[in-house]
């Protein structure tokens, strides 16, 4: 029974638009109407700029990370619902019911469930990669797919946890299904690095 209310607090959490709600009780703007549409951190910043991005970003990380390391350090269910219970958050924002299922792409939350699992090294292996692969793809999708495999290598040849490798999964391929759009289409390579490649042949 404790698992099941844990399950449920973990989603309610994760469902709760912050970057939505930013943007329309201080901006007095739907960020839904920038860029691609999704209420999240990236379309509050370009609303209302990177402040109030960086605050959402937090709000987002953290709805996930508190629900989730107080689980996993203080009570530990056993391996399928610690694993659900962590993929819970990432659902909620990605499928929130206060937007009729319509949420955004989950990146902070699932910063979130990495800080809460693993406190500050999973998200900094994973923002390195991150920033990394920003600079040379254009495109978002496979710049999150390929941070998230070399997260996926880092976990499998360091911390080889089945509970971690599971969580990995689950979010691989819900980030995956989140960015079909960016991934249908082909891996654009920013100018400045055609640039340099081009001056060393």
């Amino acid at each position: 029974m404790n698992e099941w209310l844990w399950l449920a607090l973990a989603f309610f959490s994760g469902s709760v638009p912050y970057s939505l709600l930013l943007g329309k009780l201080l901006l007095k703007r739907d960020i839904r109407r920038f860029g691609d549409g999704n209420p999240g951190a990236t379309n509050l910043i370009r609303a209302g700029g990177g402040w109030w991005g960086g605050l959402a970003i937090l709000l987002d990380g953290l709805k996930a990370a508190i629900p989730v390391g107080w689980v996993y350090w203080f009570d530990r269910p056993v391996l399928p619902w610690m694993a659900a219970i962590a993929l819970a958050p990432v659902l909620g924002h990605a499928y929130s019911p206060f937007l009729a299922g319509k949420g955004g792409k989950a990146i902070a939350s699932m910063f979130g469930v990495w800080t809460g699992l693993t406190l500050f090294e999973a998200p900094l292996i994973l923002g390195a990669a991150m920033g990394l692969f920003y600079l040379i793809f254009e495109n978002s999708g496979w710049v999150v797919l390929f941070s998230e495999g070399v997260l996926g290598v880092f976990l499998w040849l360091y911390h080889p946890d089945p509970l971690l490798g599971a969580v990995w999964i689950l979010l691989f391929l819900l980030s995956a299904w989140k960015h079909r759009a960016d991934l249908a289409r082909p891996q654009l390579v920013r100018a400045s690095v055609h640039k340099i490649l081009s001056r060393l042949r």
